[in-house]
């Protein structure tokens, strides 16, 4: 089948996503997938099916003509707008796996990204300074481990991450919900422009000049964690949409990782709720590498670098050591910023966040307004 008969099946009314990955699948077991129309036709019910023949019969009488020469046209306009659907050499394996994979995906861009393992970032639109910090972080060292940054382009954690991978010299990903051709949020403009000059993506299962609307985000999400062996959740507080996200990541079989927050940060509690949950606990690269086994061979082809923490090396000291903890040391009672504290401790941010954590739970620090303070002993 071609982008044609996909571009009719994508714009079928009444025959959603997962109907049609139920039809072809049914088709595929029986051997008949490729059995076009007849097949196609007899496993449809009957209103998209008198839809199908009459596009079929008479395509320029056809309502469905319209959309499917408007997106041919569009794809032929330029090299880098592409259509990919099941079968095409670019199109992702890894969203056979999900229940409603789109029919279709509007691609712009470079399909090279495509050929990286994606691992999914998401989180809070208004994310604190640690966490932008650590979207930053983990964005690079997922890079230069061989991983591409699979998101949704939207402000705060989303954008901070995917720009922190073209800086890194990496590939990322965005999934939108709107049209390839638009640029949602506007203030992501710059963002837009990099990741078609440098290598990135812009998909999405909606015509190119769709413009943005607030139904068609969660749905975006299982095409996101849809990509992605894994999804990591920077920074989301309790009703956050990323945990929404990490529920379709559970529901798809994918990795889920969140990074541990403040007690006290509400923009982390739903990062807490996760791991209560059973989500990886992540302090570092390595902790998400861990459980992407069969990728390890990822870091033998990727710059050597060790990314493990004083903390990670070691086994962490007990409570009653505490006090002769350097990084508790480097605390005072006026705040001192998680960047500053980075610097002067010589760890990197995950392994600095989870001592922190460490020393927070212990009763010895707390997260106040402008960054971290000692607490008095017990």
């Amino acid at each position: 089948m071609t982008a044609r008969e996909w571009c009719a099946l994508a714009h079928l009314p009444k025959l959603g996503a997962r109907r049609l990955a139920v039809i072809r699948r049914e088709l595929a077991a029986q051997g008949l997938a490729d059995d076009w129309p007849e097949a196609w036709l007899a496993a449809m019910p009957a209103g998209p099916r008198d839809t199908l023949r009459y596009w079929l019969d008479h395509p320029a009488k056809s309502p469905l003509e319209t959309p499917v020469t408007a997106a041919l046209a569009w794809e032929a306009s330029q090299p880098s707008h592409h259509l990919l659907y099941p079968g095409h050499p670019a199109w992702p394996a890894l969203l056979d796996e999900i229940v409603d994979p789109p029919a279709l995906l509007w691609a712009k861009g470079d399909l090279a990204a495509l050929d990286l393992p994606g691992l999914g970032m998401v989180g809070t639109r208004r994310p604190t300074r640690e966490g932008s910090d650590n979207a930053a972080f983990f964005a690079r060292e997922l890079v230069e481990a061989g991983f591409s940054i699979v998101s949704g382009m939207a402000l705060g954690v989303d954008g901070v991450a995917q720009r922190a991978a073209l800086d890194a010299g990496g590939r990322s990903v965005a999934v939108l919900g709107c049209g390839v051709d638009v640029i949602y949020p506007p203030r992501h403009a710059g963002l837009y422009r990099r990741l078609l000059d440098e290598g990135g993506l812009l998909l999405s299962e909606h015509p190119a000049e769709t413009r943005a609307h607030a139904r068609y985000f969660p749905r975006r999400n299982r095409i996101i964690t849809g990509l992605s062996l894994g999804v990591l959740v920077v920074e989301a507080a309790e009703k956050s949409g990323s945990l929404v996200s990490a529920r379709l990541a559970m529901e798809q079989n994918r990795e889920v990782f969140a990074i541990p927050g403040s007690l006290h940060n509400v923009q982390a509690r739903g990062n807490l709720g996760l791991i209560r949950d059973g989500a990886c606990l992540v302090r570092g690269r390595d902790d998400i590498l861990e459980q992407l086994g069969h990728w390890q061979a990822l870091n033998a082809t990727s710059p050597e670098a060790d990314t493990a923490t004083p903390s990670m090396r070691a086994e962490a000291p007990a409570p009653s050591d505490v006090p002769q903890d350097p990084l508790l040391a480097l605390l005072d009672t006026a705040p001192t910023p998680l960047d500053v504290l980075v610097e002067r401790s010589e760890l990197d941010v995950g392994g600095c966040q989870m001592r922190l954590l460490e020393l927070e739970l212990d009763g010895q620090a707390a997260q106040v307004s402008g960054g971290w303070v000692r607490r008095a002993t017990r």
